[in-house]
């Protein structure tokens, strides 16, 4: 885990997510949830999700960058809405925090807290990808609700 937090006189850049940019979240329990990446920094970011998170939720948080994916141990924060949540980041490997950086422009001030390398995440990252991409392209995307009701209707009267 990382040190402690950064001194309210220096506040890391921001950068808002030109497009879409899909998140996903992971809780210790194995489940997850999607949202997608609004704004992002160094040191954390905000997300929009269909409902807001306890505050103090730990997860981990995966999106892609043009420089690779991202994935992150994070804490929720209190949400600003009730679609908007910020994040901080708790815990990164370097080559997280290193595509952060190329991101934000932003590099680590001395009172930062320092990334640390996260073995077990990092070896298991990879093959958290893969099965994510597994499970996306196998799960095409859901049908409206009318259209469904309108086919099962269809097929029923013939």
């Amino acid at each position: 885990m990382t040190g402690s937090p950064p001194s309210a006189a220096w506040r890391a850049p921001r950068v808002r997510a030109t497009e879409y940019t899909p998140a996903v979240l992971r809780f210790p329990c194995g489940d997850c949830a999607t949202g997608s990446l609004e704004i992002i920094s160094a040191t954390g970011g905000l997300l929009r999700l269909s409902k807001p998170l306890i505050r103090g939720t730990r997860i981990k948080v995966m999106f892609l960058t043009q420089g690779g994916p991202v994935l992150g141990a994070a804490e929720m924060l209190t949400p600003v809405s009730w679609t908007e949540q910020p994040f901080r980041f708790v815990a990164l490997a370097q080559s997280d925090q290193r595509r952060l950086q190329a991101i934000t422009g932003c590099s680590l001030k001395p009172e930062m807290p320092k990334p640390v390398q996260i073995d077990q995440d990092v070896d298991t990252e990879h093959q958290w990808i893969d099965k994510y991409r597994d499970a996306v392209s196998r799960n095409p995307p859901p049908r409206p609700l009318v259209k469904r009701m309108l086919e099962t209707i269809v097929s029923g009267t013939k």
